[in-house]
């Protein structure tokens, strides 16, 4: 990989409506939220967090025509990151209702909207705009909807050995097809999961052990990272070495909607500025740190706000400024 190296996105950006509560309603209750926000979400986390860190974004996945379209078009130009697809004009873009509670927690509800209906011919535009050296990451929400799922996994498959798979596997994990899974981890380079979805993955509790079994699963010269919240990350390398605990940065967090992505986004950008797994494993932990001191799912720092943060050593390591 070089500095030239993109991030592109063949997966799903759609808007996030964001309310916080003070705990989640029970079960045919009602609860006023104390505040509430719409932004572009999903994939632009990720997107979000490689492009403020240098790397090059594309968004790869589908936008329509209609209120949550029109908000992604316009979260994406204004962060620089460039389009493959025009709007489709048969829908509009899909929407996230997240519940965020008083300890900072999540929770989710997805409706989706022409992001869900990709076409052949869409997924053909997509593999042209691939070129050997990008980072291509894929989220199992891709995988998972029916129309989607078997054109991505065929997609990944395609893609020469000069592309680097990067998939992110999701809370949906256990919902994937086999026959659309399989191919995508055959194919995978990198594997980034929390603990909940390593374990659904593997039936193993324990991160360490789950990110070496899911690296078994890899192909040869694959990594995992297995991120583990505020106890940062587990790294399991490319080859056959041990795996590594990745220590967190301890701050107070006050929302942690998107910081996964952010993770994921900053290991990428890292990488493809050719950092060092490990070490740009510590700058995705640092990274997402950051993202959790901040509302709103989209917080991943720039390149300024990283290398403050974790202090000059470890900014001269991941050739920050």
């Amino acid at each position: 990989m070089t500095v030239e190296s993109r991030v592109v996105l063949a997966g799903n950006v759609i808007a996030d409506l964001v309310i916080d509560v003070p705990a989640l309603p029970e079960r045919g209750s009602d609860m006023i939220g104390t505040r509430t926000q719409l932004y572009a979400g999903g994939g632009f986390n990720t997107l979000t967090a490689a492009r403020r860190l240098g790397a090059e974004a594309v968004y790869a996945g589908l936008h329509g025509t209609g209120p949550y379209g029109e908000l992604v078009r316009a979260s994406l130009a204004a962060e620089g990151i460039k389009t493959v697809h025009p709007a489709r004009t048969d829908g509009d873009t899909g929407f996230c209702v997240a519940l965020v509670d008083s300890g900072g927690e999540r929770t989710f509800v997805t409706s989706f909207g022409v992001d869900a209906r990709m076409t052949s011919p869409e997924a053909a535009a997509i593999a042209e705009t691939v070129r050997d050296g990008d980072l291509v990451q894929l989220s199992g929400y891709g995988l998972v909807m029916e129309v989607n799922g078997p054109l991505l996994s065929a997609l990944v498959a395609g893609l020469g050995d000069g592309v680097h798979v990067c998939f992110d596997p999701a809370p949906l994990v256990a919902d994937i097809p086999a026959a659309v899974l399989d191919p995508v981890l055959a194919r995978t380079d990198w594997l980034s999961c929390n603990a909940r979805e390593a374990g659904l993955m593997t039936g193993v509790a324990a991160p360490p052990e789950a990110a070496r079994m899911l690296r078994e699963r890899l192909r040869d010269g694959a990594g995992v990272l297995v991120r583990a919240d505020k106890d940062g990350c587990w790294l399991a390398p490319p080859g056959d070495g041990d795996v590594v605990h990745v220590p967190g940065f301890p701050v107070e967090a006050v929302d942690s909607n998107g910081a996964g992505d952010a993770h994921v986004g900053a290991f990428l950008a890292l990488l493809g500025q050719g950092v060092g797994a490990l070490d740009a494993a510590r700058g995705a932990n640092a990274a997402a740190a950051l993202a959790v001191t901040r509302r709103g799912p989209a917080t991943g720092p720039t390149r300024d706000e990283l290398a403050a943060f974790v202090g000059p050593t470890l900014a001269g390591a991941l050739r920050l400024p």
